[in-house]
């Protein structure tokens, strides 16, 4: 018997006219140095998602996707037992679209590690009342506390 479960998934869109960079590669680079700065992160790897699924004789795109990578790593807050490993290392999806930048991730049962994901995600936005809301979030005093 198969099991379909949903997946919670954060995903903000913006035109990169609201976004702090130009283009999907200051993104990727930007997130990359938020993981690396983080003290419970570790940066695995990016992965080119449109390179790899264009290489595929059966590889299916959406036409208006102009390019497509994750930025894999993992937190190290705790390994509590063997099934956390399924839920890990993390990846934030970076796509670019005809309309402009999508930047989505599959919400950790963490709500420290979703507040800083979306701490992040947030941050590109040109903006500063939408980053600004963070404040409110759950787990946003405690995140403040790990950077230290």
């Amino acid at each position: 018997m198969v099991k379909e479960i949903a997946i919670p998934i954060f995903s903000i869109e913006m035109e990169f006219s609201e976004c702090i960079y130009d283009t999907i590669e200051e993104i990727v680079a930007y997130l990359i140095e938020q993981v690396k700065a983080h003290k419970a992160a570790q940066y695995i790897a990016t992965f080119d998602h449109l390179k790899h699924t264009s290489e595929l004789p059966e590889g299916i795109i959406a036409d208006d996707i102009i390019a497509a990578y994750n930025v894999v790593f993992c937190f190290g807050f705790s390994l509590q037992d063997a099934e956390q490993l399924a839920t890990r290392p993390r990846s934030l999806g970076v796509c670019q679209t005809d309309q402009g930048i999508t930047i989505s991730f599959m919400e950790a049962p963490m709500p420290v590690a979703n507040a800083l994901m979306e701490q992040w995600t947030r941050s590109l936005l040109r903006d500063e009342r939408q980053h600004s809301q963070l404040s409110n979030y759950p787990g946003h005093q405690k995140d403040a506390q790990l950077h230290s």
